[in-house]
């Protein structure tokens, strides 16, 4: 209804509820990029090994500089 068809994801954690986000929008067909200087864990290792995962099997992992500059080109 809302012609919303991917999700920029960001926040925390990576290996918690980011990554629970992740998989829900994608098993729901939206197109996902994840924000990854604007999502964090606990431990610098779980974060970029779940990014890793999430940019192998469900979406894109984006700058925040590469997510701002697609916002740009968004007719509101």
């Amino acid at each position: 209804a809302n012609q919303i068809d991917s999700l920029i994801i960001c926040g925390g954690t990576t290996s918690g509820c980011v990554y629970a986000t992740v998989v829900d929008g994608f098993s729901n067909n939206y197109k996902i990029s994840v924000v990854a200087d604007a999502t964090f864990d606990r431990l610098q290792t779980v974060h970029w090994v779940f990014l890793a995962d999430i940019d192998l099997k469900y979406g894109d992992v984006v700058t925040s500089g590469t997510a701002i500059e697609y916002l740009k080109t968004l007719a509101l």
